[in-house]
């Protein structure tokens, strides 16, 4: 009698009583699972929801639970039961409603349970939330293989070979893409793109493939050059030599491309007094007026502007304050990176630095008359990494470089010889000595933060990536949207200005008032010439071999230049900044190399004396 009352207390009490504490143990852990879990009976209404599912959809519980999934999901849950029944898991991307928030589209694994008999009784949705979502966290999951009988393996008789395997990967590798902890822009339109998909015709879903190839391309804002007039090899050879990157035997060269060899100086001369004549403080009122003669300050100070102008604009921008710098150290290290400069090069010295930071301050100035203007900090590594973008230019291409096989080229194995060794040696002469060191009283994140700014300003002025930088500058600040609904921060549409900025000042010279535009262009055509004349004379492949100075016409190089580089790239920053003189000049001296050419100038010769006239008549006036 006792055995049969402890059997009933067994089967009435105490199994329960373990059953009840298992069920309470696992939806204890379903709860505290990072993962979204739902649950539905057989006609998909939601009878269990976690703490993950309540955080996704920005629902309460009890405005979750008996909800029809068709309410849940945007995308059509109706297949579900059919392929439930198979008794089978299987895959989706199902695209989720999500209460206030934009809808998300996600990997969702869906497992049919049979309680009773063999048709489905509930149906558990397991979905992996991408990591860039609320505050989920999401894993990698584990590669999967397809189950027979699942989606993955269904084929259309309708499509021809390609297509019908594509039909089966496109969802693995799709589930795969959106499973991943981060969600990228370019992961959401592929996602969307997928789902259009599923509705097209064969012809359409063809179509979508080869849009989405392109879309997983590595270089996406990068587009392929148009092609070039066969008849103009000149502007052939300066825009393949601007935007190509360099090769051992073909590499070319950019007009941003800062050219560097090891100098082996590293001179700390520093004026003793630094008195700027009266002429001088002058010209310098100008400074910030686009017109400024930047050739008159050269002059003027003895081939030291960048010095001057340097002062005059941490001046003006507050940059003693802000670095929290005595502007004796400043002056120093203004002097330690004009000295390692090459006066020798007719461009790529500091007059050319002086150029760009004077541009970067005019810059600077119209974004604060905009109410766009950055804050101190911004301003005063904007006109550091200006001053410091081609510091150690040796006047010859990155090209050129790997060529000879200079150690520069080999030690940065032929990537972005220049821009990264200007960035490097800007750091190098600053922490050489405490005089001279204008980020010493930095704490060590500021420190970080700057040199990293710094660093991305000198990098972006490498014209192999001209078109990517300029594609994603239009393609955020050339909508109608407000940049921060498209991009993911304030920080980044800060970079994006930043790069666009010191790009523009880099390469303004066809921007600038006529007669310093042709000045700038036989500085350039020198150093090409010279580059050419040295590897001839060094049997070295010859990087722009239509740059001969004795062949060469230079309005034919500046044409193309302006018009396949120059040209967008000062519209898109016009429309941005609201400079309009930037056009307005980039069109006279457009016009102006037009008629030059039409006049048979072509050589330096030609140059220079037309220079000469147009001086003589400007001082008739």
């Amino acid at each position: 009698m006792c055995n049969i009352e402890l059997k009933q207390i067994l089967h009435s009490i105490v199994r329960p009583h373990n059953v009840m504490s298992t069920q309470q143990a696992l939806y204890t852990a379903l709860h505290r699972l990072k993962e979204v879990i739902l649950i539905t009976d057989n006609h998909l209404r939601i009878q269990y929801a976690n703490r993950a599912a309540e955080r996704l959809l920005n629902m309460r519980l009890d405005e979750i639970i008996s909800k029809p999934l068709a309410d849940i999901f945007v995308s059509d849950v109706s297949t579900i039961m059919m392929h439930g029944r198979k008794n089978k898991e299987f895959d989706e991307i199902l695209t989720v409603r999500r209460k206030g928030q934009e809808d998300v589209s996600m990997h969702v694994r869906v497992i049919p349970v049979a309680c009773i008999g063999r048709t489905p009784t509930h149906y558990v949705f397991n979905l992996d939330v991408p990591g860039s979502h609320g505050d989920f966290v999401a894993t990698l999951p584990q590669a999967r293989e397809a189950p027979r009988g699942s989606q993955h393996s269904i084929r259309r008789g309708s499509v021809d070979v390609r297509s019908v395997a594509s039909d089966g990967l496109r969802r693995t590798s799709l589930a795969k893409l959106t499973s991943l902890p981060l969600e990228a822009p370019i992961t959401k339109i592929i996602n969307l793109l997928s789902q259009v998909q599923e509705n097209c015709s064969p012809d359409e879903a063809r179509l979508i493939d080869k849009v989405m190839e392109f879309l997983k391309r590595e270089g996406l804002y990068s587009p392929q050059m148009k092609e070039i007039r066969t008849d103009d090899p000149i502007a052939t050879d300066l825009i393949g030599a601007l935007l190509t990157g360099p090769s051992l035997y073909s590499s070319r060269r950019s007009s941003n491309d800062s050219i560097i060899r090891v100098s082996g100086r590293q001179s700390t001369c520093m004026p003793a007094k630094m008195k700027a004549t009266p002429h001088i403080m002058e010209l310098l009122e100008e400074s910030l007026s686009w017109e400024f003669d930047i050739f008159k300050l050269e002059e003027i100070t003895e081939k030291r502007p960048l010095l001057y102008l340097g002062m005059e604009m941490f001046r003006r921008f507050n940059v003693f304050a802000t670095l929290n710098i005595d502007e004796n150290v400043c002056k120093g290290w203004l002097a330690i990176i004009e000295a390692n400069y090459h006066s020798n090069n007719s461009y790529h010295n500091s007059t050319h630095a002086a150029d760009v930071m004077q541009a970067t301050g005019c810059f600077l100035t119209q974004l604060a008359a905009k109410d766009m203007g950055m804050d101190h900090t911004d301003e005063a590594i904007a006109l550091i990494a200006a001053a410091a973008h081609d510091v150690d230019h040796p006047g010859r291409s990155s090209a050129f470089l790997c060529n000879s096989r200079n150690t520069l080229a080999l030690l940065y194995n032929d990537l972005c010889v220049l821009e990264s060794h200007h960035a490097s040696i800007t750091f190098r002469l600053t922490l050489s000595d405490d005089k001279v060191n204008i980020f010493k009283n930095l704490d060590t994140e500021s420190f970080k933060s700057v040199r990293s700014v710094v660093i991305d300003m000198i990098l972006a002025t490498e014209m192999t990536r001209h078109f990517e930088h300029l594609a994603k500058f239009v393609s955020i600040f050339g909508s109608d949207e407000e940049p921060k609904d498209i991009v993911q921060s304030e920080e980044e549409s800060s970079i994006l200005i930043r790069r666009m900025m010191i790009k523009v000042a880099d390469v303004s010279n066809p921007s600038r008032q006529p007669s310093y535009c042709i000045e700038w262009a036989r500085r350039i055509a020198e150093e090409y010439f010279t580059q050419t004349d040295e590897e001839k004379s060094k049997a070295l492949p010859i990087v722009m071999p239509m740059f001969d100075r004795n062949t060469c016409s230079i309005p034919k190089s500046q044409i193309g230049f302006i018009e396949y580089i120059i040209q967008d790239m000062m519209h898109a920053w016009d429309s941005f900044i609201d400079m309009p003189q930037l056009v307005t000049y980039m069109q006279i001296n457009y016009s102006q190399w037009k008629k030059f050419e039409e006049q048979g100038v072509h050589t330096l010769a030609d140059v220079k004396s037309k220079q000469h006239s147009l001086s003589v008549k400007k001082s008739a006036k």
